[in-house]
């Protein structure tokens, strides 16, 4: 399921005899670091409601794989993915298979799910240009926004990640709001000769979306006129895990990184709330710059143990936060307090097992 290095190539062999199997539909690529999940599903949702037939693929899932490919307004069903799974296997032969990393295969059974559809949004998983997604041409790249992140598999410099990612764009591109200038300096080098769209800052659409999910939903809008649907009024679809009050009291958010914490961190110093932080974080992430960020909107750091090898050391974690003159405790389920503001912050997993615990109360 995991995997320290990608071999491009594996994909690109099964996909060179997969797609004798399928009618590609319009294919609009979601590339970036954060809001590429909610930037999609509005897209995805608006085409929807136009009356178009559309697949969106994201990942991860929080609760369950079916969230993964959305379908015509509906995760996928059962029935639907054995379905595809089933033609995977007699289509592609076990060598190719065996080799497929888990979210290269994910790729392969969306794609077969998006035969003669009118559109799909696929959405990158941690890269642009050797992302498994990539394996097909696309006709737009949207990218919401580009910051540090995965610097393992894309370089330790915004240079260097917004290369591999723009490197990804096949044929025409946007940008969503608050592009730094390093990324427009890199766009400027190597999609010089593509076709960029702009947004339109001016789109009013009522909501009552936090600031940076409002940007995305302008980002959407934007590509639903340029592809000359901007007639309707649409219904904005429930965006899981994203800035999403589950509660009075209670926020869920599957941010991960520094750009997450930041555009976190502007909404809170808004509402003028400080928090309690239900917080863990993978060891391969900043976490460090994370809570520096969320410091002054923290009341409390409480730790959610998330069963994966994958999980900082507690220890290490709950000294870096002493480091921050934070207090911090364990989490425990059954000592939610009434009077106090939660964000459930850190990564889908850190999100999954807090519902999982929430809805057993």
């Amino acid at each position: 399921m995991y995997y320290d290095k990608i071999d491009y190539t594996v994909i690109k062999k099964a996909w060179n005899i997969l797609e004798n199997h399928i009618s590609i539909p319009y294919v609009i690529h979601i590339v970036g670091t954060n809001g590429k999940g909610s930037t999609g599903r509005f897209i995805a949702s608006f085409l929807s409601q136009e009356n178009k037939t559309v697949l969106h693929y994201s990942s991860p899932h929080i609760m369950k794989f079916n969230e993964r490919i959305w379908i015509d307004g509906n995760n996928s069903s059962d029935i639907e993915l054995n379905k595809a799974h089933k033609k995977l296997q007699d289509i592609l032969n076990s060598d190719i298979i065996e080799k497929l990393t888990y979210f290269e295969y994910t790729t392969l059974i969306a794609l077969l799910l998006s035969h003669k559809k009118d559109f799909v949004v696929l959405e990158a998983g941690l890269g642009g240009e050797f992302d498994a997604t990539n394996v097909v041409k696309n006709n737009l790249s949207v990218i919401p926004s580009i910051g540090l992140d995965h610097q393992e598999f894309l370089g330790d410099t915004i240079k260097e990640i917004a290369t591999t990612k723009l490197k990804s764009c096949d044929e025409s591109f946007i940008f969503g709001l608050n592009i730094n200038s390093e990324v427009i300096e890199v766009k400027n080098e190597i999609l010089k000769d593509k076709k960029e769209l702009i947004v339109d800052k001016n789109i009013s659409f009522k909501n009552d979306l936090p600031e940076y999910l409002e940007n995305n939903l302008k980002l959407a809008l934007s590509v639903l006129k340029y592809l000359n649907f901007d007639s309707k009024i649409y219904k904005l679809p429930k965006l899981f895990g994203r800035y999403q009050k589950i509660s009075s009291n209670i926020t869920i958010d599957v941010g991960h990184n520094p750009l997450a914490a930041k555009v976190i961190q502007q909404e809170l110093l808004k509402e003028k709330k400080k928090v309690v932080l239900v917080y863990n974080s993978y060891k391969d992430k900043d976490y460090c710059s994370v809570l520096k960020i969320l410091k002054p909107v923290i009341k409390e750091v409480q730790i959610i143990d998330c069963n994966d090898s994958r999980m900082i050391n507690k220890n290490k974690l709950q000294h870096e936060i002493n480091n921050l003159s934070l207090k911090s405790i364990n989490f425990d389920i059954m000592n939610l307090d009434v009077e106090d503001y939660y964000l459930v912050f850190g990564s889908f997993i850190v999100v999954e097992n807090f519902l999982k615990g929430y809805k057993n109360i």
